[in-house]
C-alpha cells in the first residue's frame, strides 16, 4: 500500500546520535528486527501504532517530529470522558489507527457525490438553530419530535463515515468516541464505545456526526466546540426548549421543574442534563427567566438517573460471542466495516493483529474476531 506517513529519518538519526545507538540497538530496544527499522527509515513501511509509541518514549520525540506529516495524513479527533484532557500519546496511536485504516478502504462501498455540509458553522444561538434546523427539515423530523437513533445511523452512512462499534470499558478508556478522517480517501471511521451509558450515547453519535458534516474543523478546538454544541441543539432544538422552558417555570419549587426535565429527558430519549443545558441556552439567548436549578442540584438527580449500559442493552451476555457482535454492527449500526474487513482478511490472508491494532482491542479478543471473519 501507499503509506500516507514516514518517519523523519533525519530526527531519528539525531536522536540515535544523541543516545550513541546505532538502528540495530533501536531495534531491540523496540522489539523488532533490524530489518524492520531499515524498513521504517527507507519509508518502505510505517511502524504499528504500539511501535510508533515505543520509538517516540525511547527517542523523546514528539510525534510531529518523529513522523513527517503528509498532506493526506489522518485526521482525528476524540469525545472525552469528563475532563480528560488529550495527550500526545493519545494522538499519537489514533493517527497510527488511521494509517492502518487505508487498505481497508478499497473494500468499502463506493464514496458518494453528496454530503451534508455546514458551511459556516457557528454556535452563536440563532445560526446553531438554523443549522440544526436545516438538518432536521433534512431527515423529515418535525420540529417537536424526538431525534432517532435510526435516523443518525442512516446520516453516517449517506455521508460516507463508517461506523465502528468497539467495547472499550466503562472506565479505564479516555475517549467514548474516535474519530478518524482519511482526507485524501474522503472517508471517515467513527469508533464508538459501546460501554457507556444510553442516555449519553444519542448525543456522543450527534457529536461525532458534526465532525462529518464539519470536516474542514475535525481536529481542531473549534471542532470539538462546535459538535458539543451541535449535539445539544439538534437534540432538544428551539421550539422544544421553548416549550419546555415554559413548563418548567410555571412550577412553584425546583422539585416540580426537575420533574419537568426528567420528563422531556425521557421523552427525548437524552440525558437530563442536555436538556438542562438547552433550556438554559435559550432562556439566556431570549433574556427570558432563567431556571431556578443550578448544575449542583441537577448534578446528584443525573447520578441516579443514569440507566443501562448500551452494550448491556444490546447483548444478553457479556462479552457477546464474536459472531452475535459483527451480526450487531451489520443490523444496529447499518456498519459496513465488518464486510470490507472481513474481505480484505481473506483476500490479503490478514492476521489477527491487524484486528489488535486498529480496534486497539486485545490479542486474544482480535484473535476470536479474526477466526468469526476468515471461518
Amino acid at each position: 500500500m501507499t503509506m500516507q506517513r514516514s518517519l523523519s529519518r533525519s530526527k531519528v538519526k539525531a536522536s540515535l546520535d544523541v543516545l550513541g545507538w546505532t538502528q540495530k540497538e533501536l531495534a531491540e530496544s523496540v522489539g523488532v528486527t533490524p530489518q524492520a527499522v531499515t524498513n521504517w527509515m527507507s519509508g518502505s513501511d510505517f511502524p504499528r501504532p504500539d511501535k510508533l509509541l515505543k520509538l517516540a518514549s525511547i527517542l523523546k520525540l514528539a510525534f510531529n517530529d518523529l513522523v513527517e506529516a503528509r498532506a493526506d495524513q489522518p485526521i482525528v479527533a476524540f469525545k472525552k470522558k469528563g475532563g480528560a484532557k488529550t495527550t500526545e500519546i493519545h494522538r499519537q496511536k489514533a493517527v497510527a489507527m488511521g494509517v492502518m485504516l487505508r487498505p481497508l478502504v478499497s473494500y468499502l462501498p463506493r464514496v458518494k457525490s453528496l454530503r451534508t455540509v455546514i458551511s459556516t458553522p457557528s454556535t452563536e444561538y440563532d445560526a446553531l438553530q438554523s443549522a440544526v434546523g436545516e438538518v432536521r427539515d433534512k431527515l423529515s423530523i418535525g420540529k417537536f419530535a424526538s431525534l432517532r437513533y435510526e435516523d443518525i445511523i442512516t446520516e453516517f452512512d449517506r455521508n460516507d463515515a463508517v461506523i465502528v462499534p468497539v467495547m472499550w470499558g466503562r472506565k479505564d478508556r479516555h475517549e467514548n468516541a474516535l474519530h478518524i478522517l482519511l482526507p485524501a480517501d474522503q472517508v471517515t471511521f467513527i469508533y464508538l464505545n459501546l460501554d457507556t451509558y444510553i442516555e449519553d450515547f444519542k448525543f456522543w453519535m450527534c457529536h461525532e456526526l458534526a465532525h462529518v458534516y464539519t470536516p474542514e474543523l475535525a481536529g481542531k478546538d473549534e471542532g470539538e466546540d462546535f459538535a458539543d454544541a451541535f449535539a445539544g441543539a439538534i437534540l432538544f432544538p428551539r421550539d422544544i426548549a421553548s416549550r419546555a422552558h415554559a413548563e418548567a417555570t410555571a412550577k412553584s419549587t425546583q422539585q416540580g421543574e426537575i420533574a419537568v426535565l426528567l420528563r422531556y429527558a425521557e421523552e427525548n430519549e437524552i440525558s437530563i442534563f442536555t436538556v438542562y443545558c438547552q433550556i438554559r441556552n435559550y432562556a439566556v439567548a431570549l433574556g427570558l427567566d432563567p431556571l431556578r436549578t443550578t448544575e449542583q442540584s441537577l448534578h446528584a438527580v443525573r447520578t441516579m438517573k443514569r440507566g443501562d449500559l448500551v452494550s448491556q442493552i444490546l447483548f444478553r451476555n457479556l462479552p457477546p460471542e464474536p459472531d452475535v457482535f459483527v451480526t450487531c454492527a451489520h443490523a444496529t449500526f447499518k456498519s459496513h466495516f465488518f464486510t470490507a474487513m472481513e474481505q480484505m482478511l481473506r483476500e490479503k490472508e490478514t492476521g489477527a493483529g491487524y484486528l489488535h491494532q486498529v480496534l486497539d482491542i486485545s490479542i486474544q479478543d482480535a484473535s476470536a474476531l479474526h477466526a468469526e471473519l476468515t471461518s
